[in-house]
């Protein structure tokens, strides 16, 4: 799918990224990026309409643009990160997995956003779950974040996670704070401060920074991630169980954030973006979110690739308007640094900036010609830049026989799909095979698809 520019598309964006290109300390946006651990594309009002109530999330919404076909190139944890953090394909920095205990991680070599912004004058922080490597070169506080507290591992690496302890091992999961071991090994009790803990710490933050230097904060909850936990206050709180308890106090926590930013006086100069690594973990039953998508997490159907995205910049944003515009995470570090006036020629991303396209101008066009998404190194889905059409590649995929019940771990078998090529916008939920009818775009994704495996082939070794 090949576009063509015209002098009328290319000439605002050169004038714009002159503009960025001098832009001072006081006139860069603060940007505050909140990322969920396997929520679901329905856990909140008004992406769904769950059992219990998510009024900040709500008002983000209407305060933003709510973006509903908005895709992960991973459905898995530290993948799904490094790309949002790069803005690079799992392939490109062979980050293809989710990271445990010891792992290295991503490569120094690829620089994340952090690292730029802080060269840029930006006072940096990361709160809650890193995921992209615990060994010092990959740690928070190496990778250009002036503050860090949190797990550096996800929350279910630990000695009271039957699953983890059974397969893996039961090593200490400790809490770190600026690059030292604050929690040596964390106990239920302590999992259950987890969203609180990252609050606190995002809220602290923002006043210390707001008026002084611009400021990139990163919080990430651990959350809903199983398994589930929450403060004593929220129990019972939602009526809807733990899972909806859970939801509610990152529900809470958005509020906060926001709060901070009213009161500091900085909210019409900060982006603000709230969206999850990838879908829900199906096979935990009540204690995973609900997707009206196929699939879920591990898969590349739309339930486990597709997240919601709200995005409030009273700048430059209309507010309460919905954006149907196809686009990837890897694009999100991308459209920022743009916004910021850095540019990234040192370090090309697969991502580009779409901002016109977020912003919802009408003439904005998509340079992609296509998303490619993957499971490990296997390469198992590619999608037109529009979303339009996505053609699965024959491959396995992980398929719930039985939900688990209460952080209990469900059934699962491994089904197949053939070749098959769905329309999104007609048949979001990938139930009609078409690719007997359009064998044509059944070739381009194809050959797309070889491309791509030629450009990164999976290492020797």
């Amino acid at each position: 799918m090949k576009y063509l520019f015209r002098i009328e598309h290319i000439l605002p964006l050169a004038l714009s990224l002159l503009v960025w290109g001098n832009l001072s300390a006081a006139e860069r946006p603060n940007i505050v990026l909140i990322f969920l651990d396997d929520a679901a594309y329905s856990d909140f009002h008004p992406f769904g309409n769950p059992q219990y109530a998510t009024p900040n999330v709500e008002r983000l919404a209407a305060e933003g643009v709510r973006y509903t076909r908005f895709h992960v190139p991973q459905a898995v944890c530290s993948a799904s990160r490094a790309a949002l953090l790069t803005g690079c394909y799992p392939h490109h920095t062979q980050v293809v997995s989710a990271i445990g205990p010891g792992m290295p991680g991503l490569d120094p070599e690829f620089p994340i956003m952090s690292e730029a912004l802080k060269k840029h004058g930006y006072a940096t922080a990361h709160f809650g779950k890193w995921h992209i490597g615990d060994i010092p070169a990959t740690r928070p506080t190496a990778r250009g974040f002036d503050e860090h507290a949190g797990l550096l591992v996800s929350n279910d690496m630990w000695r009271y996670n039957p699953v983890w302890r059974e397969n893996v091992g039961s090593d200490p999961l400790p809490y770190w704070e600026n690059g030292a071991i604050k929690i040596p090994d964390t106990s239920p009790d302590d999992q259950k401060h987890l969203t609180g803990w990252a609050t606190e710490g995002a809220t602290r933050f923002i006043r210390a920074k707001a008026g002084k230097q611009p400021f990139f904060l990163y919080v990430a909850h651990s959350m809903p991630h199983v398994p589930l936990f929450t403060r004593d206050e929220f129990k019972g709180k939602s009526g809807a169980g733990t899972f909806g308890d859970v939801m509610m106090e990152i529900d809470w926590s958005v509020g906060e954030i926001m709060t901070a930013l009213r009161e500091a006086g900085v909210e019409k100069d900060t982006i603000v973006l709230l969206t999850s690594d990838n879908g829900p973990w199906d096979e935990f039953g009540n204690h995973a979110g609900k997707t009206p998508f196929r699939e879920h997490k591990g898969t590349s159907f739309e339930g486990g690739i597709r997240s919601a995205l709200t995005v409030k910049y009273p700048q430059e944003l209309k507010p309460g308007t919905v954006n149907d515009r196809a686009f990837g995470s890897i694009d999100l570090w991308p459209s920022l640094a743009a916004l910021a006036g850095i540019s990234l020629t040192e370090n090309p991303t697969d991502g580009k900036n779409l901002w016109p396209l977020m912003r919802g101008d009408e003439a904005a066009l998509n340079p992609h010609d296509h998303y490619f998404i993957s499971i490990g190194w296997d390469l198992e889905a590619v999608m037109t830049s529009d979303g339009k059409w996505k053609l699965h590649l024959p491959h396995g995929y992980r398929d719930v026989v039985r939900p688990g019940h209460d952080g209990e771990r469900g059934e699962t078998k491994v089904s197949q799909i053939d070749e098959s090529l769905f329309h999104l916008i007609d048949d979001p939920l990938e139930k009609k095979n078409l690719i007997a009818d359009h064998p044509e775009i059944a070739k381009q994704l194809r050959d797309a698809a070889a491309a791509h495996r030629m450009r990164f082939p999976p290492p020797a070794n």
